[in-house]
């Protein structure tokens, strides 16, 4: 795990705004943390999952958090949370079809500051 000050001079260097902002509300929270650190690497290891690989993971009625992006490959058979960085279109419409919730990373963070109940998948 990456100190504090590690992930502020990493963050530093992305040049999206919204990785930066959710990357300096992350690391606010000692729960959070690892996902900022996770989005402070390099774009080379960028955390990118399929919606079966998601699937695999879970179970029914579970948070997964994805600190990058969720592609539309495969499907979903539960009806879970997903809360992700970005998500492809396709990766949107099927899981909206199957009534799993989708919300953003930095929704989530400014709404679950303690980290109840989440599941990150890397």
């Amino acid at each position: 795990m990456k100190s504090k000050t590690k992930i502020n001079e990493q963050a530093k260097k992305k040049l999206n705004p919204e990785v930066v902002e959710t990357i300096f509300q992350a690391k606010k929270n000692k729960k959070w943390l690892e996902v900022a650190d996770i989005l402070t690497r390099p774009r080379r290891i960028k955390t990118i999952l399929n919606l079966d690989q998601i699937d695999k993971e879970s179970k029914e009625g579970d948070t997964i958090v994805v600190p990058g992006k969720v592609l539309g490959e495969g499907n979903v058979t539960k009806k879970i949370r997903i809360v992700a960085l970005q998500f492809s279109e396709e990766a949107r419409k099927k899981l909206k079809d199957k009534k799993c919730e989708v919300v953003s990373l930095k929704e989530e963070i400014a709404k679950n500051k303690e980290a109840k109940g989440i599941n990150v998948l890397k």
